[in-house]
């Protein structure tokens, strides 16, 4: 067993593990049966989740600049998702 006591996927390189997703996705595409949220869906999809995060209280109450400063912080790492991803795409799966 690796060092980090993970095994199978979860001890792959972070890199690895996200070709092997994306062919999973893309093949879902092409099967027609993978789904894509509207903004709308994913807005209802967030605001559900805030929700059920208060009722438990597990909630974090922010002020506006915290609130403007994570979704800055969000919008920047979902960038370099899409980049990261998009160069995986251009490798075409090679090591």
């Amino acid at each position: 067993m690796p060092a980090s006591g993970k095994r199978g996927f979860g001890s792959m390189d972070e890199i690895k593990q996200r070709q092997i997703a994306s062919k999973g996705g893309q093949a879902a595409h092409a099967k027609g049966s993978a789904h894509e949220f509207s903004p709308e869906e994913a807005r209802q999809a967030g605001s559900k989740g805030g929700k059920a995060a208060h009722e438990k209280g597990a909630a974090h109450e922010f002020s506006s600049e915290e609130a403007r400063a994570a979704g800055r912080k969000g919008g920047e790492a979902s960038s370099q998702d899409r980049n990261r991803m998009a160069a995986i795409g251009r490798e075409g799966g090679k090591h």
